[in-house]
């Protein structure tokens, strides 16, 4: 029987496991691994991100948005919803090996939204500082 996600420490396992596969990845692991120097900091950081989304704890600071456009940025603009898929997938994959229950279901709705919001943020950030790529 798999667990229900209820504190900190399952938010952290989760984290974990999630990027151990990100940063494998053939077609988008090269994103992660090139822009995060310091894998621990990124970590603790990103399980606070889903920590303060998932109980609405204050913990979380920083700005997904300009973290994004900045990575966009720095790969000139080619990074497309293939990506987010890929990214959403082992989300899910993950989410659906280790836990069961609503809250679940609510961090897999929320990465929907996330990666969408994202993505589009990104998107016209490029026709903001003139760039070309109008793949969606």
């Amino acid at each position: 029987m798999k667990k229900q996600i209820e504190n900190r420490t399952d938010v952290e396992f989760l984290v974990h496991q999630f990027y151990a596969k990100i940063r494998t990845d053939k077609e988008i692991g090269f994103y992660f691994n090139t822009m995060i120097k310091d894998w621990d900091a990124h970590l603790d950081k990103l399980t606070d991100f889903w920590e303060t989304n998932l109980f609405a704890v204050k913990k979380y600071k920083g700005n997904p948005n300009a973290v994004h456009n900045e990575v966009d940025a720095r790969f000139d603009g080619k990074i497309t919803s293939n990506e987010f898929g890929i990214w959403l997938n082992y989300w899910f994959q993950t989410l659906d090996e280790h836990f069961e229950g609503e809250n679940v279901e609510t961090l897999k709705r929320r990465a929907r939204k996330m990666g969408t919001f994202l993505f589009v943020s990104m998107f016209e950030h490029r026709k903001k500082i003139g760039e070309t790529s109008t793949e969606i």
